[in-house]
This record gives C-alpha cells, structure tokens and sequence, in this order.
C-alpha cells in the first residue's frame, strides 16, 4: 500500500494552468520516482483516456487516469491547485487532481486499493482534509489510509435514527451497476456516491462494480428482492438480461457520481408508475431473467449463447437481402451473373445500378456466416472470443458447412477461449491475455478443430438434409411446403430455419420450377411469425406488456420484410405458446404456396419482391391464410392463461400478466 504515494509524489502547491500542464507536472514526478518509464508515451495514454470523456466530477476534483505500457508500478500523485484547473467538471475548476497511472497488466490487488481511494474521494471529510494538509508526507499517510480522517460530531446520530427507521419499514431497495471505460476511478466514484446517498434517502442500494480490479455479480435473489434498476455505465453493461422485468434508469457513470439522489428519485417514480424496462434478449445473460449465465440451466445458456450470433448478423440478413432483392426487380434474376461493378459499370445503365445492389448485397451475406459464429462466442467468453469465433466463422464458409458449421465453430470458439481463461497466468501477462495470447491461441485451436476435425462432417450433415428435403419434392410438394413451413417458423433464425433457407437458396443456382416454389413457399413461411405477433398484439393489446406491443409494432415492418427474427422476443418470453402458434401458421402458409403453384426467383425481400412472384395474388392470401392462424392460436393461449392465472383486480391483473409473460 505505500509504494502507491509517497511525499515525492505530492505537490501542494500546484501552479499549472491547464489539465495537460498539471498532468505533465505530476507526470514527471512519477518519471523522477521510476514508476513512469515513458513520459510523453504516458501522457499521450492519458490524453487517450481524456478524450474518451472528461475526468472532472463536481466538488472540485478531477482524476485524470489510464492504463498504460510505460506504467512500471501502480501509482499516484497528488497535487493541489490554489487557482483551479478545468477538467470539465459542470461545477467548476478543480483544486484537488489526482493522477492514477495503472500499468496494462495491473494486479486486481493493487486495483481494489486504487478503487478504495475513489470511494474515499466521495467523502466530504476527506476531502476537507486533503486540502488543510500542509505537510506532503502527512497528505500521503492520509491517501494511504494510513492517517484517520476526522469524522463529524452529528455522524453518530444521524445514523442511529436511520437505523431506527430501517427497523421499522421495509425500505426501498435498488440494485445499481456501474463501469466506465478504464475501471479505474468513476467505477467506484459513482457505487459510493449511489451508496451513501441511498443511506440519505433511507434507501437499501447494492451497487455491482464492472471495473478493472474485477466483476463480482450480484446474487440473484438480490436482483428478484429488488425494487428498481440504476445503470451508471459508460461501456456496455455485462449480463443486462439478469434485470429485465425491473424498472430502469440508465444514465452515463458521472450521472451516478454527481446527482445520485436525483437518479434514486427517478428509480422510485418509475415503480411507482409501474414502468418495465425493454432489456434485450440477446448476448449479454440469460433469457430468464433469474441467475446468471454461469449457474442458469445448461439449455437457457446455450439459447442465450445462440440468440447472441442471431442478434447480430439479423442486420446483415436485412440488408445483404433487401439488396439483393432489389436488384432481381430492378435487373432479373439474370443480373447474379452480371461482371463486376469494379470493372464495368455504366452509369446510365439500369442493369449496371442492379449489378452493383446485388453485388453489395452478395458482400453483405458474406458475412452471415462469421457474423454468427463470431458473436455466439461473443457470447459465450466476452471480447476476446471474437477473433477466434469470427475465425471459425469463415473457416465454415471454406469447407462447405454453412450455417450448422457457423453455429458450431461459435460454440467452439466460446468454450475454448473460456478454459483459457481458467488458466492461472502471471500478473505481467494480464495485459496482453485478451488481445494477444487468448485469440492466438484460440483461433489455432478453432481451426484446427474446424478444417481437421469437425468441419468436414458437418458439411456432409447439412448435405444429407438437403438431399433429404429434395427427396420430399414432385408429388409430395404440399408435405415439402409443411415440413418447410415448421422448420421455418420453428426457431425463427436459428439452425432448422436456415437448414430450410438454405435449401432454398441453393435451389436458385440452377432454377427450375420446383426449386422456385420451394423458394416461395420458405419465405412465405418465414413472413408468418412477426407478421402474426403484429397482428395479436394490434388486435389483443391486454394480452400483451408494454414493450411487446412496442415489438409488435415494429414486426409488421420485419415481418413483411421477411426477417423472421422479428417474433423472436415474443417467443423468448413466452415459448411455450408463441412458438407452436406460428408452427401451426407456417405450415398453413407453406402448404397453401406449394398447392397454388407460387414461385420467387428472389432469395430475400418480403413484400417488396411482389413483382418476382409467380401467382402473386394466391402468394399473399397464403400469407395471410397462415398468419391469421397463428394470431388466433396465440391469442386463444395467452387469453386461457389470462383466464387461469390471473387476479380479478386490473392492478393485479397487470402484474400478473407481466410475470407470466416474462418467464413462462
């Protein structure tokens, strides 16, 4: 703890201007006490992190800090400024500047001191103290701890009569997260201040630090006891899905050091209005809402790990095949065969324009497979099981597996970057383990395991259901167009759906009228899903929370867009009912296509690919044919469990309706 300050390392008589001249000042303080090796590749790592946002906080303190190479040793240096010099803060010019210097590979140990100090920086005794000292050595014990901070007269019975009150009454409990780009100081800035102003408001606050000296979740059963939600963060909350069905305020981490009472207010307010925050289903935790990933059901962890990769490459689906699409309607199918834009392209050609469409749009499928694998580790092992996902990704694209190789070259990755991460390594290699030696190492594993192991037997797995969906065609084209309309609507992108797709698609390379109907009928089916949570939640709003009907709105647009994914919240809150509705839907929809004899040259588009269908009309009455089938369905389920399940009271009933629909 005293290699972290010393009296060299304390400036009482601060005279820079600005916040660059007192960094350089304290800077070479440290550089004279051989912590710092580089200085001008230090401060550039300092102005790094300044940019990223202003270290300022209101009473008069800024803590410019980051993690740098040139750092040998943890350390800090004080200065005190009888002027004040600007680090943004919104209440004025700073007196007190702390400058933190964390070396890239700091010790967690060294971390949770640095992290106990911004706490302690959020005390107004301390700070008085700090700026009576009038010896460096003395204000050095009292950074270290070392020297007693006076405490005031009143302290005592203040809280001895917030202690009476807490015995008497249930108090208001809120469950807080902070985290900040370097984890250093406003992580635990802003978890104090939230702390000690919920001790003021008489209000039960545990706050979890995503910071650099490590991520401890909270319990579970604190999150359920809880009454509302605060996110201070200004780098992605971890695991956001541990807190959905809570109201939530979510604000940038100085939100959370210099107005906390006013946020508390706000939590308060929004359960007492009763509103539920929209977290999103995919990537960060698990789907239900309970535990964390780590000690949730083996099946709700794959799920979330699936939904991850889904979640991400549906923007490249939406794109890459609204594209594409529009280039067959502008150009004909004729136009996939078009030379390269890069080498000819006339501008007063319409069949140049839908050349470089398809082409853009060719580029962006490209990546679905990637995209997928990618972000499904992503899931799985944070950041760092990216590269070797992505890796993975496209070595499944080389040796022909598609998207089932896609999928497992994910779940490869992710696994594989998780039992490196178990493994003990030195403090000095910390720094370089996630963007060095974690994806080096993972992504020869992946690919080994992708080219030699499992990569070739998986294309052959997804050949084999291809040739077995052929199999199903000629004078069994309206079973073809059930089994297609379930795998289609069964996972709403997941493996069945692009299983389906894919067979589809694949049919367009050599097109006959057989594979063409196969084509219509896959996106036909594929349409149903969002289109009917749409409809249900237009026609049945009660049935539904808030922010479902909010989705709904939005899948009439994916919907007829034919993104599929568009029912997939719906379906995660409530599979049970959900999933078997637009089943039923699919199968309506895919029959109807196949007997009427509707055709599709396009692989993507929805509705805007109307004019490339043959039998157009009896197109879209299959369509809706199969989506007022699952509309009734789910709306005939949700309204038996309303039925069942709850209180006569509409307050009640609402409640109700919520839990149920979150965790059914």
């Amino acid at each position: 703890m005293s290699e972290l300050i010393t009296a060299e390392l304390v400036d009482l008589d601060l005279s820079a201007a600005t916040k660059d001249a007192a960094a350089r000042s304290l800077a070479e303080r440290m550089v004279a006490a051989h912590r710092v090796t580089d200085l001008d590749g230090f401060l550039a790592d300092v102005a790094a992190r300044e940019a990223q946002m202003p270290t300022g906080l209101d009473g008069g303190i800024g803590i410019p800090h980051c993690r740098s190479e040139h750092v040998s040793a943890p350390t800090l240096a004080f200065g005190r400024s009888a002027r004040g010099i600007d680090f943004g803060a919104a209440d004025g010019p700073a007196d007190l500047v702390f400058l933190i210097a964390a070396p890239a590979g700091a010790d967690d140990d060294h971390l949770t001191i640095l992290s106990g100090l911004a706490r302690r920086l959020m005390e107004p005794e301390f700070t008085a103290a700090l700026r009576a000292g009038d010896d460096p050595g003395a204000v050095a014990a009292l950074i270290r701890g070392e020297e007693p901070v006076p405490e005031p007269e009143a302290a005592a019975p203040i809280q001895a009569a917030d202690d009476t009150d807490d015995s008497t009454d249930t108090p208001f409990r809120i469950v807080a997260v902070t985290s900040c780009p370097t984890g250093i100081a406003h992580t635990y800035m802003a978890a104090e201040s939230l702390t000690a102003a919920g001790r003021a408001e008489g209000v039960e606050v545990t706050v979890e630090t995503q910071g650099s000296a490590g991520f401890s979740k909270l319990d579970p059963a604190v999150i359920a006891r809880a009454d509302a939600v605060i996110w201070a963060h200004d780098v992605e909350v971890r695991e956001k899905a541990r807190f959905r069905g809570k109201p939530l305020v979510d604000v940038g981490v100085k939100a959370g050091i210099n107005r906390p009472a006013e946020l508390i207010a706000e939590a308060r307010r929004k359960a007492e209005r009763g509103e539920i925050a929209a977290v999103p289903q995919g990537g960060d935790g698990p789907a239900d809402g309970g535990s964390g990933a780590d000690s949730a059901h083996f099946g709700v962890r794959l799920r979330t790990y699936l939904m991850s990769g889904v979640s991400y490459m549906v923007p490249f689906v939406a794109a890459g095949g609204l594209l594409i699409a529009l280039s067959f309607a502008i150009g004909g199918y004729e136009i996939a065969d078009a030379k390269s834009v890069a080498d000819h392209f006339v501008w007063g050609q319409a069949d140049s324009w839908a050349a470089l469409l398809n082409q853009i749009g060719s580029a962006a499928f490209g990546f679905l497979v990637p995209v997928l694998a990618g972000y499904i580790a992503f899931g799985m092992a944070d950041r760092p099981a990216l590269v070797p996902g992505f890796v993975g990704g496209a070595i499944a694209l080389t040796v022909e597996a598609g998207f089932l190789g896609g999928l497992v070259a994910g779940l490869l990755a992710g696994a594989v970057v998780m039992a490196i991460q178990r493994v003990p390594v030195h403090a000095t290699l910390r720094g370089i383990m996630p963007v060095l030696v974690i994806p080096l190492i993972a992504s020869a594993v992946v690919g080994f395991l992708m080219f030699i192991v499992v990569g070739k037997p998986i294309a052959a797995l997804q050949s084999a259901l291809t040739d077995w969906l052929n199999g199903l065609s000629g004078s069994n084209a309206v079973i073809l167009g059930v089994v297609l309309g379930l795998m289609m609507c069964f996972d709403m992108g997941g493996p069945l759906n692009k299983v389906a797709y894919a067979f589809a698609v694949g049919g367009l390379a050599d097109p006959t009228d057989g594979s063409l109907k196969v084509m219509a009928a896959v996106m036909a089916a594929g349409m149903v899903p969002p289109l009917a949570m749409a409809l249900a939640t237009t026609v049945r709003k009660k049935l539904f929370t808030k922010t479902e009907r909010e989705n709904g709105r939005a899948a009439w647009v994916l919907g007829a867009s034919f993104i599929s994914e568009g029912a997939i919240p719906f379906a995660a809150a409530d599979p049970l009912r959900v999933i078997p509705s637009v089943m039923a839907g699919g199968a309506v929809t895919g029959a109807l296509s196949m007997a009427f004899g509707c055709t599709l040259r396009a692989p993507h588009g929805g509705i805007f690919v109307v004019p490339l269908i043959g039998e157009p009309f009896l197109y879209l009455l299959a369509i809706a044919a199969g989506t007022l089938v699952a509309t009734a369905l789910v709306v005939l389920l949700k309204g038996a469990r309303r039925t069942v399940a709850v209180p006569a009271d509409e307050a009640g009933a609402t409640a109700a309706a919520s839990r149920v629909g979150v965790t059914a």
